[in-house]
């Protein structure tokens, strides 16, 4: 019966060593990381809201703690690519936003100031202002990095300029820009396409022309 058991518990230690060798570390990866982190600056600003709005009496710093050494850690990941770089920048840049938002409204409730009024009135200026971003691509089809890149800096134009950003994915965005490349390089007449993402008089812009 002994070696029965000792052969049981072999064969569950060597499907063990099979899954360690299929997900060595079974750890989140970059892209479920830059999700969580995204997740983690939404649950931060709801809680200071509902503080600024007296719905709390205490400064949510624990999660303020979480979200700040999840950000040190992401950030000195080197193996982030460029299209993952681009978005970890980007959180980064409204994270720094919304923390300037958070400590002027601060000083504004010290200094006796209305305090859910001054946090409504920064909370636009924390989205932005969006800095133009312009993209090249001979390959859209292939040069998923590219267009990730176009993509995310999309996003965050929405997200400076309060529009919804659930109803396009990136799926959905590589596919529509996959239909319109070809048309487009034949009618500009060149193989390689310039993308720029911008924001003017508090609208999106998005355009493609011939790089040359």
């Amino acid at each position: 019966m002994a070696l029965h058991d000792n052969k049981l518990s072999r064969l569950a230690q060597e499907r063990r060593e099979r899954s360690k060798a299929v997900n060595p570390d079974n750890e989140p990866t970059v892209e479920d990381r830059l999700a969580r982190l995204e997740e983690d600056i939404r649950r931060l600003k709801i809680e200071y809201d509902i503080y600024f709005n007296g719905g709390s009496k205490r400064l949510p710093y624990d999660t303020k703690m979480r979200l700040e050494s999840h950000l040190k850690r992401l950030g000195d990941d080197r193996t982030l690519n460029f299209a993952q770089r681009y978005h970890y920048n980007s959180l980064a840049t409204r994270y720094a936003s919304f923390r300037e938002m958070w400590r002027r409204t601060l000083q504004g409730r010290e200094e006796g100031r209305d305090v859910a009024a001054a946090a409504r009135a920064l909370n636009h200026e924390a989205a932005g202002p969006f800095a133009r971003s312009e993209f090249s691509c001979a390959d859209v089809r292939h040069d998923v990095q590219t267009v990730k890149g176009v993509y995310d800096a999309l996003m965050e134009a929405k997200r400076s300029c309060g529009e919804a950003t659930k109803d396009l994915s990136f799926a959905k965005f590589h596919r529509l820009i996959m239909e319109h490349a070809d048309g487009l390089k034949e009618k500009v007449g060149t193989e390689r396409l310039r993308f720029s993402v911008d924001v003017e008089n508090g609208h999106v812009s998005f355009k493609a022309k011939a790089d040359k």
